[in-house]
């Protein structure tokens, strides 16, 4: 059968180069009326090869874009009250203004607790319950990166989601449930589904816009996809795999993000954009 329609790309790459210069350039200001450059403290547990390969990555972001990075690697054994102690040193230093604690930790740790150990005024992952409510109420504060990152992404192609239904399928507390309240906080009707839903795929199909974060491959398809929905996938799983079927959804959608390429870009831009935010607020630098 031929194809009839072919989704429009939500490229994250190119926004999130733009999103990147700005915040280096405000870096290097801070620097030169502080003396101080913007510092993001990233923490690993253990030698888990996609972790260490993502840390490498946020740090080498970090250098190209004038921010400090300080890294703290601790053996997979450390207990949840190790982690706690380090984090607590970082959330205690002054010359940290940022602290990414990177996930997951290993299931003999209370990562929830480890999470809620950074100060909030340095959890530019937006990971801390003390980040959700503000973002659940629309308080000044760090947004969770990915959710933060497709909010932007939204914006650089012109969907305002006032008024849409948009159904988020995934319920992870830093990336379905956030990403829903910040949709629901620009006036989105809003849908939560998970993998247990009863009846998923018809609650799917009246989605305006989707977001896909379950974390299984491939899990929706373009049967599931309303014609002209903007569709968000933010899984990520072995083999470059999002959790949509992007070749059956392309036909469907009116947007759709690639894996790779789409939100992942924005993830990191947002992260070092708030870094850089948690810095300025620190130093008691003006909005520049």
């Amino acid at each position: 059968m031929a194809r009839t329609r072919t989704a429009r790309l939500m490229d994250g790459t190119g926004p999130a180069s733009r999103i990147i210069a700005t915040s280096s350039a405000t870096a290097a200001e801070i620097h030169r009326h502080t003396g101080t450059a913007p510092c993001l403290a990233t923490v690993l547990v253990g030698e888990n090869p996609a972790s260490v390969t993502y840390v490498r990555m946020k740090r080498a972001r970090c250098e190209r874009a004038a921010i400090r990075s300080r890294h703290v690697s601790l053996p997979a054994s450390v207990g949840t009250n190790g982690l706690i102690e380090r984090i607590t040193e970082l959330s205690d230093d002054p010359g940290v203004h940022g602290i990414l604690l990177q996930h997951p930790v290993g299931p003999h740790i209370d990562e929830r607790a480890a999470f809620e150990a950074i100060a909030p005024d340095k959890d530019v992952d937006g990971v801390t319950t003390h980040s959700f409510a503000a973002m659940s109420f629309g308080l000044p504060g760090f947004v969770s990166c990915t959710p933060g990152g497709i909010m932007r992404l939204l914006e650089e192609y012109g969907v305002d989601p006032a008024g849409k239904h948009a159904v988020v399928v995934g319920r992870s507390p830093i990336l379905g449930k956030p990403v829903g309240m910040l949709l629901l906080g620009r006036n989105a009707t809003v849908t939560y589904c998970h993998s247990r839903t009863a009846g998923l795929a018809g609650i799917v199909r009246q989605a305006d816009i989707l977001v896909a974060a379950v974390g299984r491959p491939r899990f929706l398809t373009g049967a599931d996809i309303k014609p002209g929905a903007v569709v968000i996938d933010a899984g990520y799983n072995p083999g470059n795999v999002g959790d949509v079927d992007f070749e059956s959804a392309r036909d469907r959608a009116g947007l759709i993000t690639p894996v790779p390429g789409g939100v992942g870009p924005m993830t990191i831009a947002v992260l070092l954009a708030q870094t850089v935010e948690a810095a300025a607020r620190r130093l008691g630098v003006p909005r520049l």
